[in-house]
């Protein structure tokens, strides 16, 4: 048996994965997972106080998670990332929980994040597709086909896959720089839009809003991805950390200047949380007489987001892969193509499984309220990982540190506390993602479908992992 981390047939010398992604590559993955616009178009919906939210967020929950990454992954570089860490800090178990967890975090997310794509690719000719946008059969055939596509990509390889994310990370910035162009301009002409003051600034701590703190929590989440593929990284001891370091400013930095440029541009009375962007520039580009800008952001903004989902699917790939090797899972898990070396079973599945998501999610519900549900379940199995990394830094830090880790400025003191405020912050997201969205009109569906698809997918992964466990406890005792 391949020790963990390592690839099947590496013991043999045979399909070592290539080193494929240098630093412009990874800090364009990291921004590809790491800004997502469908939570520009949600902050701006929650009007200026959102500005405080997302530093409140990026202070309390991403700079533990990088720091605690960065340490991490020099510690322990093996690829596998999260599920290495969490399986070193609590055995076995919690090893192989973290990393389905993970995994599965992601059904939910792929037709949460396509549906978003198609609500924007309707704003590419509105008067003509607009009749759509309740549809939820151009939903579902829209997210299965941009699924099928991505993973098609992936399965080929990362040489080839890494230019969705690549082109889904530029295609991120146009529209960006389109939004902060038109708020600007909007301001210029006409006048803000929205109040800036200190009393409209401050965050409501009204039930309904703190619910909202969870999703710009959430926003923040991905700079851990790339560790599961650091053996195709490039230097990776060195590229990883100057990644998340550059990444994740530019994140918060694109996170805030949207948030504002769209509020310039827009009350947030007038902003969905679904088509937020798209309707902050088709109103602007119509006062200033740009409406060409329209479907060509429109375009963008969809495309960024399939980027998005092709990038995720790339790296959490490989941890049902890592936790095949360790005969957790069916074999068939770790099975590479033989011609690409990809974990290709492990996308194939994940693909399929993503697939039967988008029907449950839209069962008995709007189009809206499917993707509040999917978004809710994409939140809870996300950030149960993070409790495991958080509890993992916290004690491994009891284990000595080579010369070649990377420490927490500060060192333990410092270390201890940054993973008590994540692990802390994470357990209050998760919390908090429970309860439904205010106008969702079926409130007990709702809860319904987000803590039984949750507990369904805990509890499948706890009946695999005593499965394979029992599986090859015969094996041991014969070797």
């Amino acid at each position: 048996m391949a020790a963990p981390g390592m690839f099947i047939g590496e013991a043999a010398g045979t399909n070592r994965p290539k080193q494929v992604m240098g630093f412009r590559d990874l800090l364009l993955f990291y921004v590809v997972t790491g800004i997502s616009l469908r939570w520009i178009a949600t902050a701006a919906a929650a009007g200026p106080s959102a500005i405080v939210v997302w530093i409140g967020a990026w202070l309390a929950f991403y700079t533990p998670l990088a720091l605690s990454v960065i340490e991490l992954s020099s510690r322990y570089p093996d690829e596998g990332g999260l599920y290495v860490w969490s399986k070193r800090a609590f055995g076995d178990f919690s090893g192989f929980m973290a990393a389905w967890t993970y995994w599965t975090s992601n059904l939910p997310y792929f037709p949460a994040v396509l549906y978003f794509a198609a609500s924007n690719v309707l704003f590419m000719r509105p008067a003509k597709w607009s009749y759509l946008s309740n549809n939820s059969t151009f939903y579902i055939i829209f997210a299965l086909m941009t699924l099928t596509a991505a993973t098609l990509l992936n399965v080929i390889g990362l040489d080839v896959g890494k230019w969705l994310h690549n082109v889904g990370a530029l295609a991120m910035w146009i529209p960006v720089l389109i939004i902060v162009g038109m708020g600007l301009l909007a301001w210029h002409r006409f006048g803000s839009a929205t109040s800036f003051t200190l009393h409209t600034m401050k965050p409501s701590i009204r039930f309904n809003d703190i619910i909202f703190w969870s999703v710009l929590t959430f926003a923040f989440g991905g700079c851990e991805t790339a560790s599961f593929m650091a053996e195709e990284i490039k230097n990776a001891g060195r590229t990883i950390p100057l990644a998340l370091f550059v990444g994740g400013l530019t994140v918060a930095l694109c996170y805030i200047i949207g948030t504002v440029c769209v509020l310039l541009a827009l009350p947030s009375t007038e902003v969905s949380s679904m088509q937020g962007l798209v309707q902050a520039i088709a109103k602007t580009a119509d006062r200033v007489g740009l409406p060409w800008f329209l479907p060509v952001a429109a375009f963008l903004i969809a495309l960024s987001n399939i980027g998005a989902s092709g990038a995720y699917l790339a790296a959490v790939a490989r941890l049902p892969f890592v936790a095949g090797i360790d005969r957790y899972l069916p074999a068939s898990f770790g099975a590479l193509h033989p011609r690409w070396g990809t974990p290709w079973v492990a996308l194939l599945t994940q693909s399929v499984i993503g697939g039967i998501f988008i029907f449950l999610g839209q069962a008995g519900t709007s189009v809206k309220g499917a993707y509040d549900v999917l978004v809710s379940m994409g939140v809870i199995t996300y950030f149960i990982p993070y409790l495991y990394l958080f509890a993992a830094m916290f004690k491994l830090q009891g284990e000595p540190a080579g010369a070649e880790v990377i420490r927490v400025p500060g060192g333990k003191p410092v270390a201890y506390a940054l993973a008590i405020v994540g692990f802390a912050t994470t357990s209050l997201t998760i919390a908090l993602s429970v309860l439904p969205a205010a106008d969702e009109a079926n409130k007990p569906l709702a809860v319904f479908k987000i803590v039984g698809g949750c507990g369904a997918l805990v509890l499948v992964g706890v009946a695999l992992y005593w499965v394979g466990k029992r599986r090859a406890r015969p094996a041991t005792i014969a070797s």
